[in-house]
């Protein structure tokens, strides 16, 4: 532990630069690293190393004092490629496919977990209770259910959870959240949430042979057993309901997210939601590639929209927050904010803020907080919290929940239940192939 609070107060001092070299190539970072002594790092190991597992890494590995001893992956040509890329700037971490293995190394102290979000409560609870902090990628959860375990164990073994809802660290989210809770924009009765992407159709596919080298018992895990679908793998999981929630999850809890820190919201009191294979009748996915969902709040209302094959969205931008008040309409998104004031006969009800540019790397401000709580032990100081992305995880749910049922549903606080036993069935998955979910 002396170790560590030496990390942290050493280690930080290097990476407050490296932070802004975002696309900083792996072996220019070697020269930064040596720097520091190896009784002065803190341990990382990573689980799931393709895609934004190795970007949270690479991120990470940019304050110096930062170490990988471990990576996981059930896919050993990514495992592979992984552990070379890191040979460049002399790190060589053990190998592994299966997670439990990994947790067991006494050199890991936190653990990145970036697999498919039907792993992530399993995963999560395994570390918090190995004595690991973990920095896990959103949604926090697959389910509503699950969100509330997660939280637990954070809280019953005493671990640091940071949800990889990196918006919450960027400069520019922050000001206009600030903005919104100045009052400026007079009565918000309504916000808007929405994400027009371009994704093409993705065609049927025949079942096929795993391919060599993939553990693909274990990348099921408490996933239902299926025939390998080459659909189903790597980054199209999240289009199937066994493993992730669609655009839904995927990109509305970074959206409303937002909405739910300007509003200082909770849980909605209804939801319902419409949707399906309407651009596109004849895709492979199973989650709706065109949605509409509509949140009751009580004193607000929060729509979310996406459809795919299509970039034009609201007010021009492909996918953004708006917050509609009385006085004017705050417009939000990652590359920046404005507002467009109301009128009265060409009068502007208030001063309008012309577009203010992103202008910070939100993703290594994150990552650099996520360090830095880890030298007072103070989950206060985490910009998302295990609670924060639980909540926006649990909301995002409810929206799908809605669409699967057909139905409008109402959510009670007390019982922790929707107002309809369909509904009730989808809080909680089911666990399958010997994996059960935790209880605490």
């Amino acid at each position: 532990m002396a170790n560590r609070r030496h990390f942290l107060s050493t280690g930080l001092k290097y990476g407050a630069g490296l932070m802004l070299l975002s696309g900083t190539p792996m072996e220019l970072l070697a020269a930064y690293r040596q720097r520091i002594s190896p009784n002065d790092t803190v341990g990382v190991g990573l689980i799931g190393c393709k895609g934004m597992g190795w970007s949270n890494l690479s991120s990470m590995l940019k304050i110096p004092a930062v170490q990988c001893v471990a990576l996981c992956d059930v896919d050993d040509a990514v495992l592979r490629q992984r552990a070379a890329d890191l040979e460049k700037i002399n790190i060589k971490p053990a190998l592994f496919s299966d997670y439990r293995k990994m947790l067991a190394m006494k050199e890991v102290d936190v653990v990145i977990i970036a697999t498919p979000d039907h792993w992530h409560c399993l995963m999560t609870v395994d570390a918090c209770a190995a004595g690991k902090d973990v920095y896990v990628e959103k949604p926090l959860s697959n389910s509503i259910g699950e969100a509330s375990v997660m939280v637990a164990a954070a809280k019953r073994y005493n671990r640091l959870v940071q949800v990889n809802q990196w918006q919450r660290s960027q400069q520019h989210f922050k000001d206009a959240i600030a903005y919104v809770h100045s009052g400026k924009l007079g009565t918000i009765a309504q916000t808007k949430t929405w994400m027009y992407n371009g994704h093409a159709i993705l065609p049927q596919a025949a079942n096929a042979p795993v391919p060599a080298g993939v553990d693909y018992g274990m990348w099921l895990g408490p996933a239902l057993r299926r025939d390998f679908n080459p659909n189903r793998f790597h980054y199209n999981f999240r289009w199937y309901w066994d493993y992730a929630g669609g655009l839904m999850t995927d990109w509305g809890v970074h959206l409303i997210d937002m909405v739910l820190a300007g509003m200082q919201a909770a849980l909605p009191q209804r939801v319902v939601s419409f949707g399906g294979h309407l651009a596109y009748p004849n895709d492979a996915r199973e989650t709706p590639d065109t949605q509409t969902a509509l949140y009751d709040f009580g004193a607000f209302q929060l729509v979310w929209e996406h459809t795919m094959g299509r970039q034009q969205g609201l007010y021009g931008m492909g996918h953004g927050i708006a917050f509609v008040g009385s006085k004017g309409t705050l417009l939000l998104n990652r590359r920046g904010w404005e507002v467009r004031p109301e009128m009265d006969n060409n009068v502007p009800r208030l001063e309008a803020v012309p577009w203010q540019a992103s202008k910070d790397n939100g993703l290594d401000l994150h990552t650099a907080n996520f360090v830095e709580a880890l030298k007072t032990r103070n989950a206060a100081q985490l910009n998302c919290p295990i609670e924060t992305g639980a909540l926006v995880a649990q909301v995002s749910h409810m929206g799908n929940v809605a669409l699967r049922t057909g139905q409008q549903i109402a959510w009670d606080n007390s019982s922790s239940k929707f107002n309809n036993r369909e509904a009730n069935e989808l809080i909680m998955p089911a666990y399958h192939n010997g994996w059960k979910l935790p209880k605490l």
